[in-house]
């Protein structure tokens, strides 16, 4: 009876505090000093970009011309010209930057653009990104750079207090902002899959991710710059230097450190691309939009971090789900992390029942960087093979073709995308797990272009071949792995290329009542 009286007194203390904790936090959002601002207007021909953009859209008012960019190395091209060629605004948004080599080549030339008078708007999720608030500050101190993270916790400098806070607020800070989006002049938009990091770049030094981008100009940049808008002044959106104390000014010291990534060796590659570059162009050519006239720029609300909308509501899912159920023919489905959930599964069975032929692409327990994820992903795969799901696992280290490794050999899938009878399509940061369902906010593009969906369906029939990748098969009820073993096709019963403990942490991972959560 005592230790019951003591649970009891230990639960009411904790619960408590929890409304404590959260109470404090809305009221410290509400107190947060900070002015609201919006995109700046377009004009015809004031910068680079300006005139780069009325050339492109010139008779295409109505348009969005879309440029698929799967190389790494053209995707850190994209960006850093993107930046370079800016005459008045930068608006980014990510779930990650890190402070690492491709992290701090971009960093840099975005200080660069502010130093030439452009006006810079970062949003950043606080959990996310791996900069440290040394940087965040240096950075904010750029009288026309202004840096806000997302869902932050107060607790900055205490790293005990960090943790009682994050304890304490665990349903609210485990919802994140997960959007990624590069905006230039209001003229370019640079959506999808990659965040800003070496892992994106091909720099990564445990792995490095294939993915995909769209770089966007016309008609659907106008509804991506409304979105970040719409971020940036939410609620949830703090200004960092409400969350830090008054320290120096060390943005002086941070363009050193910065400039000394010139003399480093690795860093080459990167710097020869975009050597005296000024125009996007070089990274995209002009010619390589394709135009296309239905395509929409969607996203979930800030609100959903909030915790504001009502349980597991998706905005973004709700309106690819028709999309997605309608399928006629065949769709290809890409996701780095996928757990389907059952939902997910007798929507995808009951598409292969009626004669449509469903593919998905995801990692392979070897590949993937978050094994508990494959672990919720195990337990579906026996129900999506057995309903007439294809399924394929890319391989951990891979002969990767046109993708040029700079740092680690071994790949992993990060791009999160779909294509569907060979006319729809959509990439964005949305990946078919319960996280980016229920949690996180996401963003996507989706449109309806023959041409664009040739090139992704191409890209997936490479992916799923056998030297990037093992087709899942199940036999007599066992799952098997079709592997080219000496030049033989093989049926090989464990996880390929993944270690005892790998596949000993994800047996175990995937009994435990985390799924809700990955």
């Amino acid at each position: 009876m005592i230790w019951f009286g003591i649970s009891i007194i230990a639960i009411v203390a904790l619960a408590a505090l929890w409304a404590l904790a959260t109470s404090s936090y809305a009221g410290f959002l509400k107190r947060v000093q900070k002015n609201d601002s919006h995109i700046l207007k377009v004009a015809a021909a004031d910068t680079e970009l300006d005139r780069y953009g009325a050339r492109l859209c010139h008779q295409r008012e109505t348009a969005t011309g879309l440029a698929l960019v799967t190389s790494n190395m053209e995707a850190f091209a994209a960006r850093l010209l993107a930046a370079r060629s800016a005459g008045r605004s930068l608006d980014l948004m990510y779930y990650m930057w890190n402070a690492d080599l491709t992290g701090m080549l971009i960093m840099r030339e975005v200080v660069t653009a502010a130093d030439r008078g452009i006006r810079v708007r970062i949003l950043l999720d606080d959990l996310g990104v791996s900069m440290s608030d040394k940087i965040f500050y240096a950075i904010d101190c750029h009288p026309n750079i202004e840096l806000r993270l997302f869902n932050p916790t107060r607790a900055r400098e205490n790293i005990v207090r960090r943790g009682l806070e994050m304890a304490l607020r665990f349903r609210s800070v485990n919802r994140r902002m997960h959007n990624k989006a590069w905006i230039a002049d209001g003229r370019i938009a640079i959506v999808g899959g990659r965040n800003i990091g070496d892992p994106y770049f091909d720099a990564g030094a445990d792995a490095n991710f294939r993915d995909f981008d769209l770089v966007m100009v016309g008609h659907a940049v106008a509804k991506t710059e409304r979105l970040f808008d719409d971020y940036w002044n939410s609620s949830v959106a703090v200004p960092v230097r409400s969350l830090l104390s008054r320290r120096p000014n060390k943005l002086r010291k941070l363009r050193c450190n910065m400039d000394r990534l010139d003399y480093e060796q690795r860093a080459q590659p990167y710097l020869n691309r975009v050597r005296d570059q000024t125009s996007l162009k070089v990274a995209v050519p002009e010619d390589g939009y394709i135009w296309v006239d239905k395509v929409d720029v969607l996203a979930d609300p800030p609100e959903k971090a909030g915790g504001k909308m009502r349980s597991g509501q998706n905005m973004l899912m709700e309106t690819l789900l028709p999309i997605i159920t309608g399928t006629a023919k065949f769709i290809h489905i890409t996701s780095p992390y996928f757990i389907p959930g059952q939902r997910g599964v007798e929507a995808l069975t009951k598409l292969a029942g009626k004669g449509v032929k469903v593919s998905v692409l995801t990692n392979s327990l070897a590949a993937t960087d978050v094994a508990a994820v494959h672990a919720g992903y195990s337990r579906y795969r026996p129900a999506l093979l057995k309903g007439g799901v294809a399924l394929f696992e890319l391989k951990s280290i891979a002969e990767m073709g046109s993708f040029s490794l700079r740092g680690s050999k071994k790949a992993s899938l990060h791009t999160k995308a779909f294509a569907r009878d060979g006319k729809f399509g959509f990439i964005g940061s949305l990946n078919l797990d319960p996280r980016s369902v229920s949690l996180n906010t996401e963003m996507g593009v989706l449109f309806e272009s023959w041409h664009l969906v040739d090139q992704m369906d191409a890209i997936f029939a490479k992916e799923t071949e056998t030297d990037l990748s093992y087709p899942v098969r199940l036999e007599q009820g066992f799952l098997r792995w079709l592997k080219v073993i000496d030049g033989k096709p093989t049926l090989v019963r464990a996880e390929p290329d993944a270690g005892i403990a790998r596949r000993a942490t994800a047996w175990l991972i995937k009994w435990l009542p985390l799924e809700s959560q990955l």
